[in-house]
């Protein structure tokens, strides 16, 4: 029998999925000579050396074998005495903490382990572009919830509630957002746990920026009253301690939820990189150099709000994350009008606020997590091409 074509082999799910969007402007400032990036969503530190020291000393000492699944047992306890101290979480290390490749395929697992065929999961928009296709790609149905400008991206519980079916399984948040930065408050999060415990829904809680926030003591969402059974905690080592190349996140969650994670994490990847494991468990023992980062992104924020606000551009100050999200209406062009004439005209790389979500649209993301020199130059030009419009 003669092949079909190739693609006729593919999944169809995969095949109606778009490509990430950041990407598109990411490949196109790569060939260009000259270019400013504020796209990309990472540290521009360098991992403490403490922390890539303790990694050399594991290979030196022959640490090259698989860990149990879960990830070492070092790691997790001090994961646990991290969330107890940092967050007032408890956390039994032995069954209810994975070390997971980063908290993307945390929060893939977590999706995969919840979601039967048709239930849905709702999506506080502007969000990371991986939510909705993960939720996809375990059978599932994201629903888009959005946040405004106006309302500086909060969570409006009363929208949220018209979007709750029959068919709701849980509500997926990030706070610090990704990305808008806002952090939402105590008092915004009982109001989502009481939409949660009215509905009996779960909720998926990306922190991985908590170590990101510059004003008020963060507050996670399991810590809120009745919410640690329902929540099922995303976290990591990538922004807060400068990793993202180290691949390692985790997953914090009641037995039940972690003995579930537990079966797709073993049977798709079997166990988190140990010498990456080593470096996260020293990155949690000698934690001096978050300080200094946060502090560092704290003052670049206040920098690229200022400038942007002054170039006619509004941004709200955002709380947390290292991401500006300011709103480029008054141009009269849309996001990624706007992004890629800046980009072929003045060599700035930003990211349409579009990709993020429908609430987007309208805004762009600049990341701060560059030099200050850099931010500096690149918002020179950003005002130069407002003004040139």
């Amino acid at each position: 029998m003669k092949m079909k074509t190739l693609n006729s082999y593919l999944s169809e799910t995969v095949i109606n999925m778009k490509p990430s969007g950041i990407r598109k402007f990411f490949d196109l400032a790569a060939n260009m000579e000259g270019v400013i990036s504020l796209g990309v969503g990472e540290p521009d530190f360098v991992t403490p050396w403490n922390v890539r020291e303790a990694c050399i000393l594991s290979l030196e000492q022959g640490f090259t074998s698989y860990t149990a699944n879960a990830g070492l047992y070092e790691l997790r306890e001090k994961i646990s005495e991290y969330l107890f101290k940092r967050f007032d979480l408890q956390y039994d290390p032995a069954e209810e903490i994975i070390v997971t490749v980063g908290a993307s395929q945390a929060i893939d697992i977590a999706f995969r382990s919840i979601i039967n065929s048709g239930d849905e999961v709702l999506i506080i928009e502007p969000c990371f572009v991986s939510y909705a296709p993960l939720v996809t790609l375990a059978g599932g149905k994201p629903v888009s919830v959005s946040t405004f400008g106006e309302e500086e991206f909060k969570v409006n519980p009363e929208i949220l509630e018209k979007y709750i079916t029959s068919k709701t399984k849980a509500i997926m948040i990030c706070t610090p957002n990704n990305p808008t930065g806002t952090v939402l408050s105590k008092k915004e999060l009982e109001a989502v746990a009481q939409i949660a415990k009215r509905y009996d829904l779960l909720v998926v809680a990306d922190e991985i920026y908590a170590e990101l926030c510059y004003e008020d003591e963060y507050v996670s969402m399991p810590s809120i009253e009745g919410m640690k059974e329902r929540t099922i905690l995303i976290s990591g080592f990538s922004k807060g301690f400068a990793m993202t190349g180290w691949r390692l996140g985790y997953i914090a969650a009641d037995r039940v939820f972690a003995r579930a994670m537990l079966k797709v994490h073993q049977y798709s990847i079997m166990c988190a990189p140990t010498m990456a494991q080593y470096a996260a468990l020293e990155a949690l023992e000698n934690d001096e150099d978050v300080l200094y980062m946060r502090k560092s992104y704290q003052r670049r924020r206040n920098y690229i709000v200022q400038s942007l606000n002054e170039a006619g551009l509004f941004c709200h100050m955002p709380g947390g994350a290292f991401y500006a999200f300011p709103s480029i209406k008054s141009t009269g062009l849309s996001s990624e009008e706007f992004a890629e004439r800046l980009l072929l005209e003045e060599k700035v790389a930003v990211v349409p606020g579009n990709v993020f979500g429908q609430s987007g649209e309208g805004y762009i993301r600049c990341s701060y997590a560059s030099s200050m020199e850099q931010l500096q130059e690149a918002m020179k030009r950003i005002k130069r091409f407002v003004q040139s419009l």
